[in-house]
């Protein structure tokens, strides 16, 4: 699998870009803002997008995806739950400074459910939270945590819709049983792994 990445906005967000090596169809992940960066790398890379997905639809991960559908011309997924922070954005930290226009989903992202591009294939994990509808998203040996995990933390539960037991019981349940070497791919800071998560991290001893 193809894996590009850049920080983009003012609380540096990380959006991915991850595509078929084969074909060059892929995903987009978390367009939060600077729009056209997010572009650039796209038309740089050489992909054509999709799918674009949010993991969840707090404004830094959300900014730059009404812009980015629009260019791109590609379905934008979230969760039900957190489907109103994207057509409504500026409900969803917005207080923050980043700026965002309104989005609305072309699809829903449920637990279960797949994404598929050429020959990779990542699987929906809902992971409630952080928000009502954080996801994570699951392909062979990597994970899309969103604000869920990060490397040495987790994500915040103090926001409207977090739930401290909640993201605890979502990390647990369904991103710890994963095997210990599954690359973990947050929505800030760095990568890391399930298995070093799993061992260090102090919110899951």
């Amino acid at each position: 699998m193809l894996l590009y990445s850049l920080e983009a906005g003012a609380f540096a967000a990380n959006c991915y870009l991850a595509a078929c090596e084969k074909t060059r169809h892929g995903i987009l992940i978390d367009p939060g803002a600077e729009a056209e960066r997010i572009l650039r790398m796209v038309r740089e890379k050489e992909i054509t997008v999709d799918y674009i997905a949010c993991t969840h639809g707090h404004i830094d991960h959300i900014g730059a995806a009404a812009a980015v559908k629009r260019a791109l011309n590609a379905p934008l997924y979230i969760h039900q739950a957190d489907s109103g922070m994207l057509r409504h954005p500026h409900d969803a930290l917005g207080f923050y400074g980043d700026k965002a226009e309104p989005a609305e989903p072309d699809g829903f992202l449920e637990e279960g459910g797949e994404l598929s591009f050429g020959s990779v294939t990542l699987k929906v994990l809902s992971t409630p939270g952080h928000s009502p509808g954080s996801i994570c998203l699951q392909g062979e040996g990597i994970l899309f945590s969103g604000d869920t995990l990060f490397a040495g933390s987790i994500g915040r539960t103090d926001f409207p819709g977090g739930n401290f037991a909640q993201i605890i019981s979502s990390i647990k349940t369904k991103l710890l049983v994963l095997p210990e070497e599954t690359v973990v791919y947050p929505g800030h800071g760095p990568a890391t792994t399930i298995g070093e998560e799993k061992r260090y991290n102090p919110f899951l001893r």
